[in-house]
């Protein structure tokens, strides 16, 4: 057997060199390895984070319906998420599939498929992620119909008298701290819905996109819910304007609204022909002259912020606002009635809200578009009251400060401003907070209209002897038809007195003034 030939130390230490250098070799080689799969997987995140999208859309009217105007960044819901909440919450959604359960309207397209969104209801792509939240057709999208069972009609610019908004936001509210909107939990019924996730999006959505939704909502029921905790349900076709901006824009505490204030729920307003509506005092109690900032303003209540407005997208829907036409009225002319009606409407309305006329309305008129001091008109000031000079302050110091868009124009009014009427068939409720059903209801002394009536999804049959929409009378505090809530008259901001214009008349003036008020 040969003899081991011996190792010197100088070979040993050579050895022993060469075998660490084979295991540095093999550790630098897998950590390159692992630097570029980290790197790729930070690329493949990157993309896929880093989109930024919504939808184009050709026609003004497709593009005001739903068209985004920047609310989805801050105040969204991911795509995802939106459709599938009605599997989640099924008492809620009335055991629906989609939002009409809240009153939201959905159209089909030409060939009859339903569209995937309710009008009002607007995409982006934020981060790589689908978000949808509101623009301005939420408000301002309703529905009439001739009759029961007879088909729905959809308005672009008229009162969204469906939408029964506070319900819609109370169950996001409710949703802000469930258990059912932990990211595993919701995989399955996102899946259900037909959203595809692959390993990656379910990493993302536990990592980010639910924790930061959620962390948003409970910020946003922290101010909220203490208000709403003070209010009474607000109702279809009607919000709070001014008194969630206090709380959610300059994180003023609810508890510190007076009592005075903190009513203020109103009707959604009609937006036909803005053109001429430009320079007068905007809004139900007069408190803004500027279309664009009347305009900015509200988009901030849709749930944009300076920082994610769009302000292109926000002129397109005013341009084609300024000449939108209110529908013409399908109610059976008496031109006999309505010609006397005229000369009555003349002596006793026109000069605060213009007129009809064969070749259109006439917002031409000494007090049209200017502020009747409450003293005077006598309706229900909460709405007015809710609007302080405190929150005027907020506004003209930090909306859009530094901006050309800071606003300038708001100020502190002492009434209501006197509106055109352009579309009054399809304006009804009336008055400011919609207390009083229908024209000939107006018409009566505050102790002879209804007390309590119902609102909601489904009462959009217009009523063609009395003006506005057929109604129901009901009884505060006893259940209602789905979709439906009752309007009780006798609640903070909800009072029907005021407004006595025409009391006074016989039966048959008023008979023939109604004729001309159809006519509108």
């Amino acid at each position: 057997m040969a003899a081991r030939k011996a190792v010197t130390a100088v070979e040993a230490h050579l050895a022993a060199t060469r075998w660490q250098l084979r295991l540095g070799v093999a550790v630098v080689a897998l950590l390159i390895a692992l630097g570029v799969a980290v790197l790729g997987l930070g690329l493949c995140a990157a993309l896929r984070l880093s989109g930024s999208a919504t939808p184009r859309y050709a026609s003004d009217v497709d593009h005001f319906k739903y068209g985004s105007i920047g609310s989805e960044p801050q105040s969204g819901v991911p795509y995802a998420l939106w459709k599938a909440l009605p599997a989640l919450y099924p008492k809620q959604f009335e055991g629906r599939s989609d939002y009409t359960a809240f009153g939201f309207i959905y159209e089909t397209d030409d060939k009859g498929v339903r569209k995937e969104l309710p009008i009002g209801v607007s995409k982006r792509q934020v981060n790589g992620v689908d978000v949808v939240w509101l623009n301005c057709a939420t408000c301002h999208t309703g529905t009439w119909r001739a009759s029961d069972g007879g088909v729905v009609h959809v308005v672009p610019g008229m009162p969204s008298n469906n939408l029964d908004f506070h319900r819609f936001v109370s169950l996001l509210l409710t949703a802000a701290t469930d258990e059912r909107l932990e990211p595993a939990d919701l995989f399955g019924p996102m899946e259900k819905a037909g959203t595809r996730l692959d390993w990656f999006d379910r990493l993302v959505w536990q990592a980010a996109v639910m924790p930061r939704f959620r962390e948003g909502l409970i910020r946003v029921r922290g101010r909220l819910a203490p208000l709403l905790e003070r209010q009474s349900p607000w109702g279809a076709g009607r919000v709070d304007t001014f008194n969630p901006y206090k709380l959610l824009q300059f994180g003023t505490p609810a508890a510190s609204l007076t009592e005075a204030e903190v009513h203020g729920v109103s009707d959604f307003p009609a937006i036909f022909n803005q053109r001429p509506r430009e320079g007068m005092e905007l809004h139900w109690d007069g408190n803004n002259t500027s279309l664009q900032e009347r305009n900015l303003s509200a988009a901030i209540g849709a749930g944009v912020t300076p920082k994610t407005v769009d302000h292109a997208s926000l002129r397109r829907v005013a341009g084609w606002l300024m000449d939108l036409p209110a529908p013409v009225s399908p109610h059976p002319l008496n031109a006999q009635a309505a010609l006397r009606g005229q000369a009555i409407y003349k002596a006793e309305c026109f000069a605060c809200h213009g007129g009809q006329e064969a070749g259109g309305y006439v917002f031409k008129a000494e007090k049209l578009g200017k502020v009747t001091p409450i003293a005077l008109i006598g309706t229900d000031r909460a709405r007015l009251d809710s609007y302080t000079k405190e929150f005027r302050e907020q506004q003209l110091s930090k909306m859009f400060a530094g901006t050309p868009y800071q606003f300038r124009y708001f100020r502190k009014t002492d009434g209501y401003s006197n509106q055109p009427l352009d579309g009054l068939w399809l304006r009804g409720p009336y008055l400011h907070n919609g207390s009083v059903p229908t024209l000939t209801d107006l018409l009566k002394a505050p102790a002879e209209r209804p007390k309590a009536f119902l609102r909601g999804r489904d009462q959009d049959v217009i009523d063609p002897v009395n003006g506005g929409f057929l109604t129901t009378a009901c009884t505060p505090g006893q259940p209602t038809p789905r979709g439906t809530s009752c309007y009780d008259t006798a609640l903070p901001g909800n009072g029907n007195g005021g407004h006595l214009y025409g009391v006074g008349l016989t039966p048959e003036q008023k008979a023939d003034l109604l004729a001309y008020l159809l006519t509108f």
